[in-house]
């Protein structure tokens, strides 16, 4: 999953938040020097990884793209989903999206100290172009993915994948739907085993 989704998924826990977004910054145990709850959250991204790579529903998606974009596909599909995820945010949480959002990135700036040295270069970029909110719209994950492609060097045609999303837009928005209702259980469930071990160590 993409950002959001692993924003989303870490529940009403301020510093798990942090932690699920920041995960990719750490590589094998590295994160055990981070405080606990950080930890959590590192642990509970990499679980949601595994489920959804492994996901039958996902892996549908990513059919769909693996001849045009191989390896990327992935990477494709996790933004795609953040855009339906984002599009029908309403579906999924009570507090409405800017707001959210809005949340979210004072909670970066204010635990700015923790964030890896990528993702504090990332961050004035990431709010000023307020990439979350963004990825409701076609245009937004179209720059997304524009910009995803530019990181690439042009590799990965990341950008031209706005098309497949508009010719399989039903398609991707009932597989993204079915898949995440089970990625929010999955998710929650998860979280209480990892707070209970992590506390227990």
């Amino acid at each position: 999953m993409n950002y959001l989704a692993h924003i989303y998924l870490s529940g009403d826990h301020e510093l798990v938040t942090i932690g699920n977004f920041i995960a990719d910054g750490f590589k094998g145990k590295e994160y055990k020097k981070q405080p606990k709850e950080i930890q959590i959250g590192v642990l509970l991204h990499r679980h949601i990884d595994t489920f959804t790579d492994s996901h039958p529903t996902v892996r549908k998606s990513t059919k769909r793209l693996h001849e045009k974009y191989s390896h990327y596909s992935g990477i494709i599909v996790d933004m795609l989903y953040d855009h339906f995820l984002a599009k029908n945010w309403s579906q999924y949480s009570i507090i409405p999206l800017e707001e959210y959002v809005e949340s979210f990135y004072d909670s970066l700036e204010k635990n700015h100290q923790l964030l890896p040295l990528r993702i504090q270069k990332m961050m004035p970029y990431m709010i000023a172009d307020n990439w979350l909110v963004s990825y409701a719209s076609i245009e937004g994950i179209s720059r997304a993915l524009d910009g995803m492609n530019r990181r690439t060097k042009h590799k990965s045609s990341m950008n031209e994948a706005v098309n497949e999303l508009e010719e399989f837009y039903s398609e991707f928005e009932n597989e993204f739907t079915l898949f995440f209702d089970e990625l929010i259980q999955f998710s929650k469930d998860k979280l209480k085993e990892i707070e209970l071990k992590i506390t227990q160590e």
